[in-house]
C-alpha cells in the first residue's frame, strides 16, 4: 500500500512542476504576428483574451489589438487610428521593443522599451499585456491605455484615453473630463464644490458589478461616480469603459464569446452636446431615433457628402463676398460654448444687438442669444464652431454668410430653373396633378360631411393623424374641439389642483388619457410650446408621460397618459383601500418615486426641481408602479424668477415644505429631498405627517416617530393595517432611517436623491441619522388650509447669469448630478 502511494506521488509531482509554465505562457523575443495569418495570436492562459490582428472591414486595413473573446478590441497598438496594410507586422524584437510596422517597413507605433533588459512578454488573464525583465514587469498595456479601460483596471491621474480629437482625463480634483482638441471641456463630473478635501492620487475603477468608483487615500471610502444599467448582473461577462469615436464615454458589458457590446451607461446623455460631433459648422439635430448632422443653410455644403460628420463649409468665403455679408437667423439653435470659451466673448445684450455685434466684428463668425430672459449673448470667434438645433432650446443663433442668406427651407435659386420649353411642360403636369388631388380631397370631405362628421368612430380625424406624432415620441397637438369630444364635454372629472381640473378622456384610437385644463397661464404661444416640448422630452419609467397639448386662443390643456390606480394618497389614507397595499408594494413605490425624482434632478439635460412632492402627485399604474406627476408646470403658470420665495408667496402643500421655503432661502433640489422624506414616513405609517393625535402625545409626527425609532420601537411607526403581515425588518429600518436623513433641517445634511436610491437599495451603509428638529413656525400652524397651493415644478436656476437653465447645454454645471454631499462618511461611499 505504501509503495503504491509513493508511486502515485512520483507520477503527479512532475505535473505540478509544469503548472507555472502553462500559466505564464511567456512569449519569447523574436515572436511576430502578421495580418496574413489572422488565426495566429498570443492568448491569455484561460483563453479569455488574445493579442492578434483584426480586420477592419470598412477599409480592408488591420489593427493589432488585444481582443476579448468574440473579437471585441479592448486595447489597440498605437491607438484607435493606428492601422496597417496586409504586409504589416507586430514584432517583439530581441532588444525588448514591441513594434508595429506597415508593409513598407514604416514604424506605426512602438513601446520604446529598448535596452531595459526585457526577456519575455505575456498576456495575463486580466487582459493586461506585460513586457518582463525576468519576473519583473517593465511595461504593460494597463499602464499605457489607448481608448478603453477594462474592469478592475486602475485609471490614474496622468493617463489619457484618446479617440480622434477626443480625450478623457482624471483630474487631481477627482473630476472626470471629456475634452475636444485638448482644450474644450464639454463634460466634467466628479466631486462637487462642497467637497473641500484635497486629493493626493485619485484613481478610477470600473467594478465587475458595473459601478464606476473613485478612490483616493484622503477619502474615507470609495465614491461611486456612475452605475451601469445592468448593475449587479452576473454571468460570464466582462465590463469595459471606452471613449468612442463619437466623443462619448460609455460603459459596456459583453457576454463571453458573443462578440456583442451592450452599452450600459453614457457620460453625455444628449449626443448633440458633444462638441464637434458634426464637425466644423455642422448642426446636430435629431430624427425619431438618432442624432443627425446638417449644415446651417443653403449657403453651406458638406465637406464630404459621404461622411456628414466631417462638417460644412461656406460655398463662398466671407472675404470673397461680392457684396455685403449678412447674418443668417436660426431659431431654437445654439452654438455650443464650453470652458474655456465661457470666459471670453460673453455679453448681456438683446437678440438684435447680439446679431449686430457679430456682424460688425471682423473675427466673429456666429453668435447665440439665449431667449430665457438672461440676456446672455455668446460671440463665436473660433475657427471651429459646433451647433445644436432642437425645438426645446430657448435660443436663437446667427451665422455670418455672404448675402443673400438662404435658409434650408428656401426654394432653389432662379438660376437653377429649367429651360422655358421644359418649364411649360412642368406647369401643365403640375396643374393636372394638383387639380386631381384637390378633386379627391373635396370628394373625401363631402363624404365625411354627409356620413361621418357626427360619428364617434370617425370623429376627431385630426387627432388620429396627430397620433402618428405620438408614436414618434413628439408631443401631439390637439384642437380644443378634439379634446371636448375626447372628454365628452369635460364630463368625468378625476380631480383638481392648483393648475386646474383633470378629466378622463378617450382619444380616437381608444387610448384612455387624463386631460388637464390649465388656469392662470402667463406665457405667450411660442414660450408655451417651448416649455411643452421640454416637458414632453423628459421620459422615465417613473414619470407620468405627456402625450400632447392644446394651445388655442385662451385654452391651454395638457394630455397625459392615464394612470388606472389613481394617486398614492387614496391607498395610504383611505379606509376603502384597506389591505390593498402591502409592504412590498409600498417599498417598490418608495423606490420608484425616488428613481423618478433622481432622473429629474440628476439625469435630465436641465435639472428640474419638483416643489410639490406629496402622495397626491405620485400616481400608480395598473401594476402599482409609481410615477411622479405634475413636473415642469410652474414655468407655464409663472415664468418669472423662481430662485427665491418669501413666506407670503409660498406655493406648496402643508406638511411637505422644506424649512428653506419659510426662511426665504434659495430653493434647490434638496427641498424635494425633504418633501420626499415626509412622503416616505407616510408610506411607512399610513397617516398624514401633519396630523396631530393622542397616539403621538400631541407631538409633530416626525418628532414622535424619531423618538420611537431611537428607542428601537420601529414597529410602532408602521401602519396598523400591516400588523398581520410579515415585514422585512431590515428593509423597514433602512427606509425609516432614509426618511430621517431626508428631513434634516439643513439642506447640506440631506443626501441627494441619487444617494437616497442607493441607500434604499441597500448598496450604501447608512449611519444613524440625527434627530430632525421641529420646524419653528411650521406651516401646519401658520396655514389654515390643507393646501396652500399646488405648485409642482420648475427648471432650477441658481443665482448667477451663467446658471441659466439653458446654460447646461452651453457648458455650465447643473444642480447635483450625483454630487457627493458632506453629510457623513457613509453618505460619501
Amino acid at each position: 500500500m505504501q509503495f503504491h502511494y509513493i508511486s502515485f506521488l512520483l507520477t503527479i509531482l512532475p505535473l505540478f512542476s509544469l503548472i507555472p509554465t502553462l500559466r505564464s505562457q511567456d512569449i519569447s523575443v523574436g515572436s511576430t504576428l502578421r495580418p496574413t495569418n489572422l488565426s495566429l495570436s498570443w492568448p491569455s492562459p484561460n483563453g479569455t483574451f488574445s493579442f492578434q490582428f483584426l480586420n477592419r472591414t470598412e477599409d480592408s486595413s488591420f489593427i493589432a489589438a488585444i481582443s476579448y473573446s468574440g473579437g471585441i478590441a479592448i486595447w489597440k497598438a498605437g491607438g484607435a487610428d493606428a492601422r496597417v496594410d496586409i504586409g504589416g507586422a507586430l514584432e517583439f524584437l530581441s532588444n525588448g521593443n514591441l513594434r508595429l510596422i506597415n508593409g513598407s517597413g514604416t514604424t506605426i507605433w512602438q513601446s520604446n522599451t529598448t535596452g531595459l533588459g526585457i526577456t519575455s512578454a505575456a498576456l495575463e488573464d486580466t487582459g493586461n499585456f506585460v513586457l518582463k525583465n525576468g519576473t519583473t514587469t517593465v511595461w504593460s498595456t494597463f499602464e499605457n491605455p489607448t481608448d478603453t479601460i477594462l474592469q478592475d483596471q486602475n485609471f490614474t491621474m496622468g493617463k489619457v484615453l484618446r479617440s480622434g480629437r477626443y480625450s478623457f482625463n482624471l483630474l487631481k480634483s477627482g473630476n472626470l473630463t471629456l475634452q475636444w482638441g485638448n482644450s474644450i471641456i464639454y463634460w466634467n463630473q466628479g466631486l462637487n464644490s462642497t467637497f473641500n478635501r484635497s486629493l493626493t492620487s485619485p484613481s478610477l475603477t470600473l467594478q465587475s458589478v458595473g459601478i464606476l468608483r473613485l478612490y483616493d487615500l484622503s477619502l474615507p471610502g470609495s465614491v461611486p461616480i456612475a452605475y451601469s444599467s445592468d448593475y449587479g448582473e452576473g454571468g460570464d461577462t466582462v465590463r469595459f469603459l471606452r471613449l468612442d469615436s463619437d466623443g462619448n464615454l460609455r460603459a459596456y458589458s459583453s457576454v463571453r464569446g458573443s462578440g456583442v457590446e451592450n452599452p450600459r451607461w453614457a457620460a453625455v446623455l444628449d449626443q448633440c452636446q458633444v462638441f464637434g460631433w458634426c464637425g466644423n459648422m455642422g448642426i446636430c439635430s435629431y430624427n425619431d431615433t438618432e442624432p443627425l448632422c446638417g449644415c446651417p443653410s443653403l449657403n453651406f455644403e458638406f465637406v464630404d457628402p459621404n461622411n456628414q460628420r466631417m462638417g460644412c463649409r461656406r460655398k463662398q468665403a466671407i472675404a470673397d463676398c461680392p457684396g455685403s455679408s449678412t447674418m443668417l437667423e436660426m431659431s431654437h439653435t445654439q452654438f455650443l460654448t464650453y470652458p474655456p470659451e465661457l470666459s471670453n466673448e460673453v455679453f448681456f445684450v438683446g437678440i438684435t444687438a447680439c446679431r449686430l455685434n457679430c456682424l460688425g466684428g471682423g473675427s466673429c463668425v456666429a453668435s447665440t442669444s439665449l431667449s430665457d430672459g438672461s440676456g446672455l449673448c455668446f460671440l463665436k470667434v473660433s475657427d471651429f464652431v459646433s451647433g445644436y438645433q432642437s425645438p426645446a432650446l430657448p435660443s436663437t443663433s446667427f451665422v455670418k454668410v455672404c448675402a443673400p442668406a438662404q435658409p434650408n427651407q428656401s426654394p432653389p435659386a432662379a438660376g437653377q430653373t429649367l429651360a422655358s420649353s421644359k418649364k411649360l411642360r412642368a406647369w401643365v403636369v403640375a396643374v393636372v396633378v394638383l387639380g386631381t388631388i384637390l378633386a379627391l380631397v373635396f370628394m373625401e370631405f363631402g363624404l365625411w360631411w354627409c356620413c361621418c362628421r357626427n360619428s364617434p368612430k370617425f370623429g376627431t380625424l385630426s387627432a388620429q393623424y396627430a397620433l402618428l406624432e405620438y408614436a414618434s415620441g413628439a408631443p401631439v397637438q390637439f384642437s380644443y374641439k378634439d379634446l371636448q369630444r375626447a372628454t365628452k364635454g369635460f364630463r368625468e372629472k378625476l380631480g383638481a389642483g392648483g393648475f386646474g381640473a383633470v378629466y378622463r378622456g378617450v382619444l380616437a384610437n381608444r387610448t384612455v388619457v387624463a386631460v388637464k385644463q390649465l388656469e392662470g397661464i402667463e406665457q405667450g404661444e411660442k414660450q408655451f410650446r417651448m416649455e411643452v416640448a421640454t416637458i414632453s422630452s423628459t421620459h422615465h419609467l417613473n414619470l407620468v408621460r405627456l402625450i400632447g397639448f392644446c394651445s388655442e386662443g385662451r385654452h391651454r390643456l395638457l394630455v397625459y397618459e392615464f394612470m388606472r390606480n389613481g394617486s398614492l394618497d387614496n391607498f395610504l389614507f383611505s379606509d376603502e383601500s384597506l389591505g390593498k397595499l402591502d409592504w412590498g408594494s409600498r417599498f417598490n413605490i418608495a423606490l420608484g418615486t425616488a428613481r423618478g425624482i433622481t432622473y429629474l434632478h440628476e439625469e435630465c439635460r436641465d435639472c428640474i426641481v419638483h416643489c410639490d412632492i406629496k402622495p397626491e402627485n405620485i400616481l400608480l399604474d395598473e401594476n402599482y408602479n409609481a410615477k411622479v406627476s405634475d413636473f415642469g408646470l410652474a414655468k407655464l403658470v409663472n415664468p418669472k424668477d423662481h430662485r427665491y420665495r418669501t413666506l407670503t408667496s409660498v406655493r406648496g402643500t402643508r406638511g411637505y415644505l422644506a424649512p428653506e421655503w419659510l426662511a426665504n432661502l434659495p430653493i434647490t433640489s434638496k427641498s424635494d429631498v425633504y418633501s420626499y422624506g415626509m412622503v416616505l414616513l407616510e408610506i411607512v405609517s399610513g397617516r398624514r405627517n401633519f396630523d396631530v393625535s393622542g397616539d403621538t402625545g400631541r407631538k409633530k409626527f416626525s418628532v414622535w416617530a424619531y423618538e420611537e425609532f431611537d428607542r428601537g420601537s420601529i414597529t410602532s411607526i408602521v401602519d396598523k393595517r400591516l400588523a398581520d403581515e410579515e415585514l422585512d425588518v431590515e428593509q423597514l429600518d433602512r427606509v425609516i432611517q432614509v426618511s430621517f436623513w431626508c428631513i434634516q433641517e439643513q439642506p447640506s445634511q440631506r443626501p441627494t436623491m441619487g444617494k437616497v436610491v442607493q441607500m434604499l437599495e441597500g448598496i450604501m451603509t447608512i449611519e444613524k441619522p440625527p434627530a430632525p428638529k421641529a420646524m419653528e413656525g411650521s406651516l401646519s400652524s401658520t396655514s389654515g388650509s390643507a393646501n396652500v397651493s399646488a405648485l409642482s415644478t420648475f427648471a432650477a436656476s441658481a443665482p448667477a447669469p451663467s446658471s441659466s437653465s439653458s446654460l447646461q447645454a452651453l457648458g455650465s454645471s447643473s444642480l447635483s448630478g450625483r454630487n457627493i454631499e458632506k453629510t457623513s462618511s457613509s453618505l460619501l461611499g
